[in-house]
């Protein structure tokens, strides 16, 4: 297949690796590119469900009757007016996918795909976290963040950092399958959040951030306003927090073992300490001497650093017992889907409160299985 050049945010490249933003074609504008496209891709899968959508646009304008085929009909009609029902909507191509789907534009889109969150999330709360930005560094307990987030859809961009390929030992708790083996991690899960919901703007950081484009990933075409933290690094896990201190943005982050929850609340109080004061001997150091000195930590170093930040006593027993096998009989840190899921569940949650103001404190919180249930 020959390359598709539009406007360089909307080149198709076909079976590229880094390309994560599919293609819209809204025919009004667009039918000569969409039919370029079908006539040089004949291999293209085409989906068109868009009718199906549209009796559910009016079913939500007339949500106390039932009805009939012939009603639904007569209303899809008179919503869509003069425009064909191949030319109504947006057509979506997926490059990745090979696949040219019909679906509702996006305000259409959106409000069906989030009708079923009313009234836990009110109309009014919904247009007003379409606003929020949230960056995501790390995508290993970060994707079921991510992926979380978009499905409820508390952002309307998400920004993510992840330097890492997918290898088969991450898929005990990755949502991916043997086809994403190799691919970079911010990439899938870009990948996955546009096709749960296009309209979302995701920006993929695939070489991790560091000291050169930190201040990029946090302030770019907006500041962020939330910051999840779940990167594996020690050096970025403090560093990220410095910066987030100073441009008064919160930080969340869930360690996945006893459902440990940390929330810092740098916009309300940009005084506090890091790691709620528990990192002294950083405490004072610029972001070059914080980078000096965390370059050259062991990894024994590093594992006392992360008890000083978590705390031993928050350590569960089964998380102790791997930390001494460590890079003797273990190569990476443990982590198990059932908590990296209930991590994707408790940040979405808390991250939607702070952004409807209904949660305003800092603090650790956990949501300890072994502690709530047992025989």
């Amino acid at each position: 297949m020959n390359y598709f050049r539009m406007e360089p945010e909307n080149t198709i490249y076909h079976n590229s690796s880094t390309v994560y933003r599919p293609v819209f074609f809204r025919r009004v504008n667009d039918k000569e590119k969409m039919d370029y496209l079908l006539e040089n891709n004949k291999e293209i899968h085409i989906i068109d469900q868009i009718e199906a959508q549209l009796v559910e646009l009016i079913r939500l304008d007339h949500p106390s009757k039932k009805l009939t085929e012939s009603e639904q009909r007569i209303f899809i009609d008179n919503h869509i007016g003069a425009t064909s029902l191949y030319d109504y909507g947006v057509w979506v191509y997926y490059q990745w996918l090979n696949q040219l789907i019909h679906i509702l534009d996006e305000e259409e889109f959106i409000r069906i795909r989030t009708s079923r969150n009313i009234y836990k999330i009110t109309p009014e709360e919904i247009n007003l976290l379409r606003k929020k930005k949230v960056g995501v560094i790390g995508l290993s307990v970060g994707q079921s963040i991510a992926i979380t987030m978009a499905m409820e859809r508390i952002c309307g961009e998400l920004r993510l950092a992840d330097f890492d390929t997918i290898e088969l030992s991450n898929m005990n708790r990755l949502r991916v399958g043997v086809q994403h083996l190799g691919l970079s991690k911010t990439i899938v899960a870009a990948r996955q959040i546009a096709e749960l919901d296009p309209f979302i703007k995701v920006i993929c950081y695939t070489n991790g951030v560091d000291g050169e484009n930190i201040d990029s990933f946090f302030l770019d075409e907006g500041k962020l306003d939330i910051l999840v933290e779940e990167c594996d690094g020690i050096d970025m896990k403090i560093i990220s927090r410095i910066k987030a201190k100073q441009y008064q943005i919160p930080v969340i982050m869930d360690t996945n073992d006893k459902g440990m929850l940390d929330v810092e609340r740098f916009d309300l109080d940009p005084e506090r300490p890091i790691f709620h004061g528990r990192l002294k001997r950083v405490d004072g150091l610029s972001v070059i001497e914080l980078e000096q000195l965390l370059n050259q930590l062991t990894v024994q170093d590093k594992v006392e650093y992360l008890v000083d930040i978590i705390g031993f006593e928050n350590v569960s027993d089964a998380m102790k017992l791997s930390l001494q096998y460590m890079n003797k009989t273990i190569v990476g840190w443990p982590q198990l889907a059932s908590a990296v899921t209930l991590g994707g569940a408790m940040v979405t949650d808390i991250t939607r409160k702070i952004f409807l103001g209904k949660f305003e404190s800092s603090g650790r919180y956990f949501v300890d299985f072994d502690e709530l249930i047992q025989p």
